[in-house]
């Protein structure tokens, strides 16, 4: 059974920092895409970074050099470093698992809150 587990979201004050883990079970982590997208209410969901297989990763414009994706393929976890938090970054952040050879291998996790606020 495929498992997306997301964490360490929260309250933080605008500027402040969080870094949030994707972890993965049931899956060969390793040979997956992994991506972050975010929803804030009455939005679309948006893709904010994503790391390839081999670690070369992009990031929406919106985030770049503020946010830094990372993954640790002996630990099957993926982070979001977010630093320089702003209240536009208030949403959902959900993570999705994606083989680059079966499409329908796609996986999501159930999401973390994240609230920028003071």
């Amino acid at each position: 059974q495929v498992q997306v587990v997301e964490s360490g979201g929260g309250l933080v004050q605008p500027g402040g920092s969080l870094r949030l883990s994707c972890k993965t079970s049931g899956i060969t982590f390793s040979a997956y895409a992994i991506n972050w997208y975010r929803q804030a209410p009455e939005n679309q969901r948006e893709l904010v970074a994503s790391i390839s297989s081999r670690s070369s990763t992009n990031y929406a414009d919106s985030v770049k050099g503020r946010f830094t994706i990372s993954r640790d393929n002996a630990r099957n976890t993926v982070y979001l470093q977010m630093i320089s938090l702003k209240p536009e970054d208030t949403a959902v952040y959900y993570c999705n698992a994606k083989s680059p050879f079966v499409a329908r291998n796609d996986y999501w996790g159930q999401g973390t809150q994240v609230t920028v606020s003071s």
